[in-house]
Protein backbone atom coordinates (compact mmCIF):
# COMPACT_ATOMS: atom_id res chain seq x y z
CA UNK A 1 0.00 0.00 0.00
CA UNK A 2 2.92 2.23 1.32
CA UNK A 3 4.90 1.63 -2.51
CA UNK A 4 1.40 2.04 -4.69
CA UNK A 5 0.58 5.55 -2.79
CA UNK A 6 4.23 6.76 -3.74
CA UNK A 7 4.32 5.40 -7.17
CA UNK A 8 0.46 7.13 -7.40
CA UNK A 9 2.93 10.50 -6.21
CA UNK A 10 1.49 10.92 -3.16
CA UNK A 11 2.78 13.98 -1.37
CA UNK A 12 2.98 12.31 1.96
CA UNK A 13 2.67 9.29 3.10
CA UNK A 14 0.98 8.42 7.15
CA UNK A 15 1.29 4.98 8.75
CA UNK A 16 -1.77 4.28 11.12
CA UNK A 17 -0.60 1.44 13.24
CA UNK A 18 -3.61 0.96 16.23
CA UNK A 19 -1.06 -1.85 16.75
CA UNK A 20 2.20 -2.00 16.48
CA UNK A 21 2.49 -6.28 16.55
CA UNK A 22 6.41 -6.23 16.97
CA UNK A 23 6.71 -3.84 19.94
CA UNK A 24 7.37 -6.51 22.25
CA UNK A 25 10.76 -7.35 20.34
CA UNK A 26 12.77 -4.11 21.88
CA UNK A 27 15.50 -5.40 22.73
CA UNK A 28 17.65 -8.53 22.83
CA UNK A 29 17.57 -10.19 26.04
CA UNK A 30 18.97 -13.54 24.79
CA UNK A 31 21.66 -14.97 22.39
CA UNK A 32 20.38 -14.78 18.68
CA UNK A 33 17.14 -12.35 19.48
CA UNK A 34 16.21 -10.13 16.55
CA UNK A 35 15.12 -6.74 17.45
CA UNK A 36 11.85 -6.41 15.38
CA UNK A 37 10.72 -3.35 16.68
CA UNK A 38 13.72 -2.11 14.98
CA UNK A 39 13.54 -4.35 11.95
CA UNK A 40 10.00 -3.41 10.93
CA UNK A 41 10.53 0.58 11.77
CA UNK A 42 13.73 0.42 9.59
CA UNK A 43 11.21 -1.62 6.62
CA UNK A 44 8.38 1.38 7.06
CA UNK A 45 10.61 3.86 6.53
CA UNK A 46 12.85 2.33 3.53
CA UNK A 47 9.37 1.73 1.75
CA UNK A 48 8.76 5.47 1.54
CA UNK A 49 6.50 6.26 5.10
CA UNK A 50 6.99 9.88 6.08
CA UNK A 51 5.32 9.94 9.41
CA UNK A 52 4.14 7.04 11.89
CA UNK A 53 0.78 7.01 14.11
CA UNK A 54 0.94 4.59 16.68
CA UNK A 55 -1.45 3.51 19.68
CA UNK A 56 0.13 2.30 23.34
CA UNK A 57 3.43 1.22 22.10
CA UNK A 58 4.72 -1.69 24.39
CA UNK A 59 7.71 0.71 25.45
CA UNK A 60 7.85 3.87 24.47
CA UNK A 61 11.50 3.67 23.68
CA UNK A 62 10.28 1.53 20.32
CA UNK A 63 9.65 5.47 19.63
CA UNK A 64 13.43 6.20 19.03
CA UNK A 65 13.99 3.33 16.73
CA UNK A 66 12.03 5.34 13.46
CA UNK A 67 13.94 8.22 12.08
CA UNK A 68 10.81 9.89 11.13
CA UNK A 69 8.06 12.03 13.52
CA UNK A 70 5.84 9.76 15.64
CA UNK A 71 2.95 10.08 17.26
CA UNK A 72 2.31 8.14 20.01
CA UNK A 73 -1.18 8.40 21.41
CA UNK A 74 -3.02 6.44 24.54
CA UNK A 75 -5.91 4.91 23.97
CA UNK A 76 -6.33 3.91 28.10
CA UNK A 77 -7.31 7.68 28.03
CA UNK A 78 -11.05 6.14 26.10
CA UNK A 79 -10.65 3.77 28.98
CA UNK A 80 -10.31 5.96 31.77
CA UNK A 81 -13.55 8.09 30.67
CA UNK A 82 -15.40 4.90 30.74
CA UNK A 83 -13.68 3.88 34.20
CA UNK A 84 -14.83 7.59 35.39
CA UNK A 85 -18.21 7.24 34.33
CA UNK A 86 -18.73 3.33 36.03
CA UNK A 87 -17.49 5.29 39.14
CA UNK A 88 -20.23 7.96 38.85
CA UNK A 89 -23.18 5.70 38.12
CA UNK A 90 -22.00 3.12 41.15
CA UNK A 91 -21.13 5.96 43.66
CA UNK A 92 -17.49 4.85 43.83
CA UNK A 93 -14.97 6.97 45.89
CA UNK A 94 -11.46 7.34 44.66
CA UNK A 95 -10.89 5.40 48.29
CA UNK A 96 -12.77 2.69 47.48
CA UNK A 97 -10.50 1.94 44.32
CA UNK A 98 -7.05 0.62 44.20
CA UNK A 99 -5.09 0.37 40.70
CA UNK A 100 -2.61 -2.44 40.39
CA UNK A 101 0.15 -2.93 37.98
CA UNK A 102 0.55 -6.90 37.17
CA UNK A 103 4.15 -6.84 37.12
CA UNK A 104 6.92 -4.31 38.27
CA UNK A 105 7.90 -3.26 34.74
CA UNK A 106 4.25 -1.72 34.33
CA UNK A 107 4.88 0.53 37.50
CA UNK A 108 4.88 3.96 35.23
CA UNK A 109 2.01 2.73 33.07
CA UNK A 110 -0.33 2.05 36.53
CA UNK A 111 0.23 5.21 37.98
CA UNK A 112 -0.46 7.35 35.05
CA UNK A 113 -3.36 6.09 35.10
CA UNK A 114 -4.08 6.08 38.71
CA UNK A 115 -3.27 9.73 38.24
CA UNK A 116 -5.66 10.27 35.67
CA UNK A 117 -8.54 8.47 37.58
CA UNK A 118 -9.17 10.77 41.00
CA UNK A 119 -5.48 10.11 41.85
CA UNK A 120 -6.35 6.57 43.22
CA UNK A 121 -4.27 4.44 45.36
CA UNK A 122 -1.43 2.19 43.61
CA UNK A 123 -0.07 -1.44 44.27
CA UNK A 124 2.05 -3.42 42.40
CA UNK A 125 1.90 -7.35 41.83
CA UNK A 126 4.95 -8.81 42.11
CA UNK A 127 5.57 -11.81 39.86
CA UNK A 128 8.42 -14.40 38.66
CA UNK A 129 8.34 -15.97 34.54
CA UNK A 130 9.85 -19.82 35.18
CA UNK A 131 9.32 -19.76 31.15
CA UNK A 132 8.44 -18.00 27.85
CA UNK A 133 4.54 -17.10 28.29
CA UNK A 134 4.95 -18.59 31.82
CA UNK A 135 4.22 -16.31 34.84
CA UNK A 136 3.65 -16.82 38.92
CA UNK A 137 2.34 -14.81 40.83
CA UNK A 138 4.53 -13.99 44.14
CA UNK A 139 2.59 -11.72 46.55
CA UNK A 140 0.79 -7.94 46.28
CA UNK A 141 2.82 -4.81 47.62
CA UNK A 142 0.13 -2.29 48.46
CA UNK A 143 -3.10 -2.73 50.37
CA UNK A 144 -6.02 -3.94 48.49
CA UNK A 145 -8.45 -5.28 51.30
CA UNK A 146 -11.59 -4.32 50.92
CA UNK A 147 -11.27 -2.37 47.03
CA UNK A 148 -11.91 -2.57 44.05
CA UNK A 149 -9.31 -3.34 42.06
CA UNK A 150 -8.18 -2.05 38.32
CA UNK A 151 -5.08 -3.72 36.87
CA UNK A 152 -3.89 -1.67 33.94
CA UNK A 153 -1.71 -3.00 31.03
CA UNK A 154 -0.57 -2.70 27.65
CA UNK A 155 -2.25 -5.71 26.28
CA UNK A 156 -3.64 -8.79 27.21
CA UNK A 157 -1.91 -12.14 25.17
CA UNK A 158 -2.56 -15.45 26.99
CA UNK A 159 -3.48 -13.90 30.11
CA UNK A 160 -1.50 -15.69 31.93
CA UNK A 161 -0.05 -12.79 33.78
CA UNK A 162 -3.49 -10.86 34.45
CA UNK A 163 -5.25 -14.03 35.50
CA UNK A 164 -2.63 -15.07 37.98
CA UNK A 165 -2.71 -11.41 39.85
CA UNK A 166 -6.55 -10.78 39.56
CA UNK A 167 -6.46 -14.28 41.71
CA UNK A 168 -3.78 -12.84 44.11
CA UNK A 169 -5.84 -9.42 44.47
CA UNK A 170 -8.89 -11.66 45.56
CA UNK A 171 -6.83 -13.83 47.74
CA UNK A 172 -5.86 -10.34 49.01
CA UNK A 173 -9.39 -9.33 49.74
CA UNK A 174 -10.00 -7.08 47.06
CA UNK A 175 -13.88 -7.25 46.40
CA UNK A 176 -13.55 -7.03 42.59
CA UNK A 177 -11.06 -7.07 40.35
CA UNK A 178 -11.73 -5.04 36.60
CA UNK A 179 -9.11 -6.28 33.71
CA UNK A 180 -7.99 -3.27 31.42
CA UNK A 181 -6.11 -3.51 28.20
CA UNK A 182 -5.91 -0.96 24.92
CA UNK A 183 -4.87 -3.90 22.96
CA UNK A 184 -6.55 -7.42 23.20
CA UNK A 185 -3.96 -10.13 21.38
CA UNK A 186 -6.00 -13.31 23.47
CA UNK A 187 -3.78 -15.96 22.09
CA UNK A 188 -4.94 -19.11 23.60
CA UNK A 189 -5.95 -19.81 26.51
CA UNK A 190 -6.51 -16.26 27.23
CA UNK A 191 -10.61 -16.38 26.36
CA UNK A 192 -11.05 -19.49 28.86
CA UNK A 193 -8.64 -17.52 32.04
CA UNK A 194 -10.40 -14.90 31.16
CA UNK A 195 -14.12 -15.81 31.29
CA UNK A 196 -12.99 -17.98 34.46
CA UNK A 197 -15.17 -15.77 36.81
CA UNK A 198 -12.41 -14.30 38.84
CA UNK A 199 -13.02 -11.18 36.57
CA UNK A 200 -15.97 -8.42 37.12
CA UNK A 201 -15.36 -7.06 33.99
CA UNK A 202 -12.57 -7.14 31.19
CA UNK A 203 -12.59 -3.14 29.57
CA UNK A 204 -10.22 -3.76 26.03
CA UNK A 205 -10.16 -1.51 22.79
CA UNK A 206 -11.27 -2.13 19.41
CA UNK A 207 -7.34 -1.86 18.01
CA UNK A 208 -7.52 -5.51 17.70
CA UNK A 209 -10.28 -6.81 15.96
CA UNK A 210 -11.76 -9.46 18.05
CA UNK A 211 -13.73 -12.78 16.22
CA UNK A 212 -17.03 -14.33 17.31
CA UNK A 213 -14.85 -16.73 19.43
CA UNK A 214 -12.95 -14.29 21.13
CA UNK A 215 -15.67 -12.94 22.87
CA UNK A 216 -17.31 -13.94 26.83
CA UNK A 217 -19.64 -12.36 28.80
CA UNK A 218 -17.26 -9.99 31.09
CA UNK A 219 -15.90 -8.52 27.96
CA UNK A 220 -16.38 -4.73 26.78
CA UNK A 221 -14.81 -3.25 23.87
CA UNK A 222 -14.45 0.22 23.34
CA UNK A 223 -13.67 1.86 20.45
CA UNK A 224 -11.07 4.14 19.52
CA UNK A 225 -11.83 5.17 16.15
CA UNK A 226 -12.49 8.88 17.37
CA UNK A 227 -9.34 9.17 18.97
CA UNK A 228 -6.91 7.86 15.86
CA UNK A 229 -9.55 10.12 13.81
CA UNK A 230 -8.89 13.22 15.74
CA UNK A 231 -5.00 12.63 15.48
CA UNK A 232 -5.24 12.38 11.99
CA UNK A 233 -7.29 15.35 11.81
CA UNK A 234 -4.44 17.23 14.35
CA UNK A 235 -2.20 16.35 11.14
CA UNK A 236 -3.72 16.80 8.36
CA UNK A 237 -4.19 20.11 9.89
CA UNK A 238 -0.73 20.79 11.61
CA UNK A 239 -2.34 21.19 14.93
CA UNK A 240 -0.64 20.67 18.23
CA UNK A 241 -0.97 17.05 19.39
CA UNK A 242 0.35 18.13 23.01
CA UNK A 243 -3.08 15.90 25.17
CA UNK A 244 -3.29 12.92 23.36
CA UNK A 245 0.80 12.07 23.56
CA UNK A 246 0.72 12.74 27.34
CA UNK A 247 1.33 9.83 29.32
CA UNK A 248 1.09 11.81 32.70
Amino acid sequence: MIDACRRASARTVTAVIPYFGYARADRKANGRESIAAKLVANMLEKSGVDRVLVLDLHSTQSVGYFDIPVDHVYGQTVILEYLQQKMADEGLQKDDLVVVSPDVGGVARARAFAKKLDDAPLAIVDKRRSGHNVAEVMNVIGDVDGKVAVLVDDMIDTAGTLAKAAQALKDNGATAVYGCATHPVFSPPAVERLGSGVFEEVVVTNSIPLASDKQFPQLTVLSVGHLIGDAIWRMHSDTSMTGMTASS
